[in-house]
């Protein structure tokens, strides 16, 4: 419900903006945080709950409770970053917000899925408003490119996630984590060909939370982008792409971790060398 909620309400925010002077366009930042403030009341009181939703394509726990609370809260940072950032930079355009709202509903829906395909469709919905707003300085050449570079390098890694998940089902005959287990558990899973589909979505995954080597466009997009845009990529994207990596890596590729653990070491390694160079 909080993701439903939050998406019918950049809807709303969309249509208002209309109708919002370009002068005091802070009052659809103020309308947006009143948004997140009301998302995070639901999901306050969801606090202790579980359940499964959509033929269990979406849960309900602890772990997708705390992480919507903290992207809910990225948010609100996010926003109340932006308030003067924008006005102060010239570009104060009431989209902004509502796709703010946008991503935030994308990676909370990331956080909550237990379906290949839904976690897919979750991280186009989070990516594409920040290919928008890393571009949103326009026409500021640097914002412009920065936009352009990390909606090609974006797409570029959701190929290789999409190309994954279509392996995954080809092994398991399944995209549900339920399902996938199953197969694993009757031993009809193909777990060579699983092995190779985990190390394509870890490419997917490792791309939006800017592991080593694959953080090459975190440098000039985080350049080029506003620097409020920055700042809440550099948190709620990394927030739900860990999200992700946790809950498909525990309960989808469990079987095959052994084999996808020296890569993690790398992974894991190399950021941190890069991490302190940087």
């Amino acid at each position: 419900f909080p993701v439903i909620f939050l998406t019918a309400w950049a809807s709303l925010l969309l249509l208002a903006d209309l109708f919002i002077p370009k002068a005091r366009k802070g009052i659809t930042a103020i309308l947006a945080a009143v948004g997140f403030a009301a998302a995070l009341g639901i999901v306050v009181e969801q606090i202790g709950q579980t359940g499964v939703g959509f033929s269990g394509m979406v849960t309900l726990d602890a772990f997708s409770t705390f992480v919507n609370a903290l992207l809910l809260l990225t948010g609100l940072l996010g926003i109340s970053i932006a308030y003067d950032y924008l006005r102060r930079m010239g570009i104060e355009r009431g989209e902004y917000y509502a796709l703010l709202l946008f991503s935030v509903a994308g990676m909370m829906l990331m956080a909550q899925a237990t379906d290949l395909i839904v976690i897919f469709l979750a991280l186009e919905l989070l990516s594409i408003p920040l290919y928008v707003m890393a571009a949103f300085a326009r026409p500021r050449v640097e914002s412009e490119e920065a936009g352009i570079k990390y909606f090609l390098l974006g797409a570029f890694a959701a190929a290789f996630l999409l190309y994954g998940i279509a392996l995954v089902f080809g092994a398991t005959q399944a995209t549900s984590f339920e399902g996938i287990a199953a197969a694993l558990a009757g031993g009809t899973a193909n777990l060579p060909l699983l092995t190779v589909a985990a190390a394509l979505v870890l490419v997917g995954f490792a791309f939006k939370v800017a592991a080593v080597p694959f953080h090459m466009w975190t440098p000039d997009v985080y350049h080029g982008a506003p620097t409020s845009v920055t700042a809440f990529m550099a948190a709620g994207a990394k927030i739900a792409g860990f999200a992700a990596l946790l809950r498909v890596f525990t309960t989808v590729f469990s079987s095959v971790a052994a084999s996808l653990t020296p890569i993690f070491c790398v992974l894991a390694a190399l950021t941190m060398i890069v991490g302190n160079l940087i």
